[in-house]
């Protein structure tokens, strides 16, 4: 990865900061995004530390905000003349409703259209970087999603795991839909499963139906340095050159949700998403 750049959304803890410590290790300029300024720029500075790198770029933005998207993406591109690795890694989840400053439900805000705008507004310096990955951390969830177009923003009934589900399956469909849209480029996507990790997910606002399962579950789950085994293996390896338009799971391509296929359910949600973010479709 010498002399490849690569941003890591939400990379201050978890499998974000796990993905930005091996990818700086390999040598790669590595930059992070996280919420707070002052936290981001420690986490940044412990990943170089613990990657033996030079320096680990921070980038403070609220990605619920889809004007703090816009002002990181210009920070971004300002800062890197090339940009070859996007790692669309922060999410969570949410058991409550909550509404951005967008005025959109937090859980569908954050977890897909921060990524698609995100993306969408560093595009054109990807392909200017070719070959180039974006590589998106989705879940095992998007297999029990379906897209609700008739109440994305879960106004009429609410559920997280729902909404969680939604968003994750959106993950998949918006990474199928860019691939067909990059085809030539040499501009790859891909979209992953993780693996149940032990972090600091949903604790926020946890769901107390679940939380006695987490606990008991927690001493099973990966750790972060194994969790981001997958998106660093899609981010890096020789082996994932050119993989574009599949959705990952312990570096194997998977078969993912069914709907995820549906071509024109994709380019809908491609129009629906241009749409809430003011962006031509």
């Amino acid at each position: 990865m010498a002399g490849r750049t690569v941003l890591v959304t939400g990379g201050t803890s978890g499998i974000g900061r796990a993905t930005a410590i091996r990818l700086a290790a390999m040598g790669a300029r590595v930059g992070i995004t996280g919420r707070d300024l002052g936290r981001t720029q420690r986490a940044a500075a412990e990943v170089a530390s613990l990657a033996g790198a030079g320096s680990v770029d921070a980038f403070a933005a609220d990605l619920s905000s889809q004007a703090e998207v816009r002002r990181l993406a210009a920070g971004v591109l300002q800062t890197y003349p090339r940009l070859d690795v996007l790692v669309n890694n922060a999410g969570g989840f949410w058991s409550h409703r909550h509404v951005t400053a967008d005025g959109l439900e937090h859980t569908f805000a954050l977890n897909h259209l921060a990524p698609f705008l995100l993306t969408s507004l560093l595009l054109d310096r990807l392909i200017e970087s070719a070959p180039a990955r974006v590589v998106t951390v989705s879940s095992g969830a998007q297999s029990m999603g379906k897209i609700d177009f008739d109440d994305l923003m879960g106004e009429r009934k609410y559920s997280g795991q729902t909404a969680y589900n939604q968003s994750k399956l959106a993950n998949v469909m918006f990474t199928y839909e860019l691939a067909r849209r990059l085809a030539g480029t040499g501009v790859t996507a891909t979209a992953l499963h993780p693996g149940m990790t032990n972090t600091s997910f949903s604790a926020e606002d946890p769901s107390r139906a679940f939380a006695p399962l987490v606990m008991v579950m927690r001493p099973f789950m990966k750790k972060p340095e194994r969790g981001a085994d997958t998106p660093v293996y899609l981010a890096s390896s020789p082996a994932a050159e050119g993989l574009t338009g599949q959705y990952f799971a312990n570096r194997e391509a998977k078969k993912s949700n069914e709907s995820s296929y549906d071509t024109a359910a994709a380019a809908r949600l491609w129009q629906v998403s241009a749409g809430l973010v003011g962006m031509n479709s």
